[in-house]
């Protein structure tokens, strides 16, 4: 009785698991069908339009670029100041970079990047008064025909 119990359990093991196996590609799929899109706007952050960021930028305001070091090699908006989200920017960083009564654009990849809207609320809290969120960032920059440029090595 015991064995046949066993096997039982076995058996329904299996069954769970190939169960489990059907069931990964398919929820794998429902997942790929959910797109990322960055708040609208940031407590303490004004949200810019591409048109806005580029008139801050003929004016000289300082842009961050809050991406990753490839990304940022690759194309960013000139002269903007890299400060990786995940491994460089800090109260400090920006500090460096920019007083915290004067304006700064703050961008990433565009609308599917949540970079630039965290790095906005942050910046926000520690006390910078003009911070400017890029949502669109260098996708809306490129897409406008603005200048963009690559890392020279």
């Amino acid at each position: 009785m015991v064995e046949m119990i066993t096997r039982y359990v076995q058996f329904g093991k299996l069954i769970t698991l190939a169960i489990v196996l059907t069931l990964v590609p398919v929820l794998a799929s429902a997942q790929s069908d959910i797109v990322y899109r960055s708040p609208e706007g940031v407590e303490g952050a004004t949200t810019t339009s591409v048109e806005q960021a580029k008139s801050l930028f003929d004016k000289g305001v300082k842009f961050i670029d809050v991406r990753n070091p490839r990304l940022y090699a690759k194309k960013h908006i000139p002269g903007a100041h890299h400060l990786d989200f995940k491994e460089v920017f800090t109260e400090q960083t920006l500090a460096s970079v920019a007083e915290r009564d004067e304006p700064v654009v703050i961008y990433c990849s565009g609308v599917k990047c949540s970079r630039s809207s965290r790095a906005s609320a942050m910046a926000a809290s520690w006390g910078f008064s003009q911070v400017h969120y890029f949502r669109g960032g260098i996708v809306d920059w490129k897409n406008a025909g603005y200048p963009v440029e690559a890392s020279k090595h």
